[in-house]
């Protein structure tokens, strides 16, 4: 069986793409969920990547969880007990929720086809997200009797708003791009035969940065949803001390002085 995730790099920016199209890039085992979380730690570490795009392969982003690993009471769902389930879903895909979170690459879903369930909320705790004309959304978690147990009640409310969440939680009706654009969930609808190029385009803009600034703007806009304007402040203030004393930020002066393009080195 071929690995969950692939790894592919176009300059500073790294394209991670659930690679199980023949079960619509769903996650059956604890393995798929530790690809995706060795994948995104190995992008991380690579100081030459600024940016990950994820993505799906096939005709889905990720069509969630299994089905019918669910029915059987394996892999990252049910198992015989409860008690054996609440631990599952923490060691399996808490991690996975924890790893997008917590990843200091900018992170730009490009939704190429259903992402229904866990698929749409691996989508939501993105920072970015884009959407093919195929693409197709759905929190359906209701429909089969159960909660979004993935963290998707914390990434869409913040996503699309919690008045809007709650409707596509209880509804668990699907829906296309069109409307998740109206609603905030993507920033833009692309041809599906555009897609990567486009997330990719936008990724070598943010990636045109500095490498440093850019991290940790990332954790300060994580850490503004949940702080006190105070707390963010001296956070604010200690990161600004870091990226004054960087090399890329006297470039950056001097060639806003000089007139020139910076050439930013990541240092």
């Amino acid at each position: 069986m071929q690995d969950f995730v692939k790894i592919d790099r176009r300059g500073k920016v790294a394209i991670l793409t659930f690679n199980r199209p023949d079960t619509l890039n769903a996650l059956a085992s604890h393995e798929d969920c530790f690809a995706i979380v060795d994948a995104l730690a190995e992008v991380e570490h690579d100081s030459g990547i600024s940016v990950a795009v994820v993505t799906g392969s096939g005709r889905a982003f990720s069509a969630g969880g299994n089905l019918k690993a669910m029915k059987e009471r394996q892999g990252i769902g049910r198992l015989a007990t409860p008690d054996d389930t609440r631990t599952n879903y923490r060691r399996g895909v808490h991690k996975v929720a924890r790893a997008l979170y917590d990843c200091e690459l900018p992170l730009i879903a490009a939704v190429n086809g259903h992402a229904i369930g866990l698929g749409l909320d691996l989508a939501a705790l993105c920072d970015m997200r884009i959407a093919a004309d195929t693409a197709k959304f759905a929190a359906s978690f209701v429909k089969i009797g159960i909660v979004p147990g993935d963290g998707g009640a914390w990434a869409l409310s913040r996503a699309v708003g919690y008045a809007k969440a709650t409707e596509l939680f209880f509804t668990g009706e699907t829906f296309g791009p069109e409307e998740a654009l109206a609603i905030g969930l993507i920033s833009r609808v692309v041809p599906a035969d555009r897609l990567i190029d486009e997330a990719v385009a936008l990724g070598e803009k943010i990636a045109a940065n500095p490498a440093r600034a850019l991290r940790m703007t990332k954790r300060l806009l994580r850490e503004a949803q949940n702080q006190r304007l105070s707390d963010v402040l001296e956070l604010s203030a200690a990161f600004q001390a870091i990226a004054h004393e960087t090399a890329d930020h006297a470039e950056a002066v001097d060639a806003f002085l000089e007139k020139r393009t910076p050439n930013f080195t990541g240092d």
